[in-house]
């Protein structure tokens, strides 16, 4: 579904996150039972990461039906096992690997699946490889910060179960996961704060009026403004498509590669279709509209102009210093119904300065 392409994390470990999709040409009364799923190097046919048993079953799920937990409130509760698939349905496999520090990716993936057919007179055992995938060779994109300095929560990037890494989108008849490595980005006061005060007034949230920033200089090839903000914190009807991510600029930095900035505040867009930006440049300020519930900035890059359809490719930053993380997941739909504004910030293995590299889930960094 995507070209997977490798990239450094703030783990120090070298990410691929892509997905297979696997369908059942059989019928509806025989099932197939899904053992393990390999993946090797196509030229070696070394194996770089599998899946079986429990961690198969939690990263796999009917098209059509996602896993509990993908909301982002709570954790998912434990997946049945074995990973059985119906006669007839297709399933989606969401791989995440990670290779150690200085080993290259493959330049080619194959993808090994093993397990049995379920017929009335017993199982029947099978092993295929399938799905020659080449991986990108071009490197993702080392930004600048989106945001101006200061210290920020990095919400639903990669690489869990989240509504950016598993929202998967049918569009003009073709799947896609058009928000895979997209980031929701939330100020942090000095004492830990995501916001002070009434959690039902805009003003409370620190994010609030952010002034967003080019990453990269470019040119400014979509703008989108005069939707309102959302009075938060409770979650707004789902908005039409082209309102999902509300007041927005797109800009193109390099050839097929987009940086995305949505949810903006309306009236504060700075920029016009067709201006040339430099980076670091005011581009606008953080709001509360389209498909958001408390003020964040949606940011990723995009391959095309518009939103959907879309793929979503990797990026880094040039740098920034993690502070902490935060276990639980807080995220827009649900900050401002925490108890304090506070998050609760917890030391991270990462600590320190990053170069390079992309900030994982729900970190605390400061650019």
């Amino acid at each position: 579904m995507t070209e997977p392409t490798p990239f450094d994390a703030t783990d120090g470990k070298t990410h691929l996150s892509y997905e297979l999709l696997t369908t059942s040409a059989l019928s509806s009364s025989t099932p197939v039972r899904l053992n393990r799923v390999d993946v090797k190097d196509a030229r070696t046919h070394q194996v770089i990461g599998s899946l079986s048993g429990q961690a198969l079953a939690e990263a796999a799920n009917p098209v059509g039906d996602p896993l509990p937990g993908a909301d982002g409130y709570t954790p998912p509760p434990p997946a049945p096992m074995p990973t059985v698939i119906q006669g007839s349905q297709q399933w989606i496999i969401w791989l995440d690997l990670t290779l150690d520090h200085g080993r290259a990716a493959p330049e080619v993936l194959e993808h090994h699946l093993s397990g049995a057919i379920l017929t009335a007179s017993g199982p029947s055992a099978f092993e295929e490889t399938v799905q020659a995938t080449p991986t990108a060779r071009t490197a993702p994109l080392n930004l600048s910060p989106p945001v101006l300095p200061g210290t920020w929560y990095a919400s639903e990037s990669c690489c869990g179960n989240t509504h950016h890494r598993r929202g998967l989108a049918p569009i003009n008849g073709r799947f896609g996961v058009p928000q895979r490595f997209a980031i929701d980005w939330y100020r942090v006061g000095e004492h830990g704060q995501a916001w002070e005060g009434d959690p039902a007034q805009l003003t409370s949230y620190l994010s609030y009026r952010q002034p967003v920033a080019a990453a990269a200089g470019g040119r400014v090839v979509e703008v989108q403004d005069g939707i309102p903000d959302n009075p938060p914190p409770h979650t707004p009807p789902v908005p039409p498509i082209e309102d999902t991510v509300g007041n927005h600029i797109t800009l193109e930095v390099a050839p097929g590669r987009y940086l995305l900035y949505g949810h903006l505040e309306p009236g504060s867009l700075k920029v016009r279709e067709g201006d040339r930006v430099e980076p670091g440049q005011v581009l606008g300020l953080i709001g509360n509209s389209g498909n958001s519930t408390t003020p964040h900035l949606h940011f990723q890059v995009t391959t095309t102009a518009e939103f959907f359809p879309t793929d979503s490719p990797p990026f880094t930053f040039q740098r920034f210093r993690v502070l902490g993380q935060v276990e639980p997941r807080i995220w827009d739909d649900n900050l401002g119904l925490q108890p304090t504004g506070v998050l609760p910030i917890t030391p991270s293995p990462y600590k320190g300065p990053h170069r390079a590299q992309y900030p994982l889930d729900r970190e605390v960094l400061e650019f």
